[in-house]
């Protein structure tokens, strides 16, 4: 039977498979932003996992919530800007509860995930239906929390749809907070830049778990 849990190593494998997969995105994600914002939020979340990759390769951890926080602290200092802030809160934050782990099932994927969402809302001061990331973490969030007993492999498949329907319902919001907040009307039928990254991140997570699940 596959263990159905990460260890502390395995957590920063799919971490650096998770910066790769935002680095490749880095095209879909300025497209995204160039039709409601600046047009950089592929070469700011690049810029911020690029950060996260190198300070993960130097080091080896013993829990599940250090490579976490480490990736936190790598975004808030390299990205910059509201997205820095926000992105970095949401692994700060979703790694507290996970400091003295050393395995990552289910359960703590719906800590980090609640607890991440919960801090992203308060830093940003905003909820789910402003057109922002938060529209893809919180369905995630449930989703993950309503899963917490079923195994890893089986629960994040369901968490990372819940985000791509997320990020599919903000094209028909009107934005009320971020640069996207000026257009007003003119911003529906395009998705939020946030949570799109925040679909591939947890589609990465994903793709990492069901492909460590096949190799055993």
């Amino acid at each position: 039977m596959v263990d159905q849990t990460l260890s502390a190593g395995e957590v920063k494998a799919m971490l650096l498979h998770v910066a790769s997969r935002v680095a490749e995105s880095a095209d879909v994600l300025n497209d995204a932003d160039r039709a409601i914002g600046d047009g950089d939020h592929g070469l700011a979340m690049t810029r911020g996992f690029d950060a996260a990759r190198q300070e993960l390769e130097s080091r080896e951890y013993e829990t599940v919530g250090a490579p976490v926080s480490e990736v936190g602290r790598a975004l808030l200092l390299s990205m910059g800007g509201a997205s820095g802030i926000l992105f970095s809160s949401l692994f700060v934050e979703g790694a507290r509860r996970l400091s003295s782990e050393r395995c990552f099932g289910s359960i703590e994927l719906a800590r980090f995930l609640g607890d991440g969402t919960d801090a992203v809302e308060q830093r940003g001061r905003t909820s789910p239906g402003a057109k922002t990331m938060v529209d893809a973490l919180a369905p995630a969030a449930r989703t993950a929390a309503e899963l917490r007993s079923e195994p890893l492999a089986d629960a994040l498949p369901r968490v990372a749809a819940a985000a791509r329907d997320g990020v599919e319902a903000t094209k028909e919001m009107v934005a009320l907070a971020g640069r996207a907040k000026s257009l007003g009307e003119r911003a529906v039928g395009h998705a939020d830049p946030g949570a799109i990254s925040v679909h591939i991140m947890l589609r990465a997570m994903d793709e990492y778990v069901t492909g460590r699940a096949t190799a055993r």
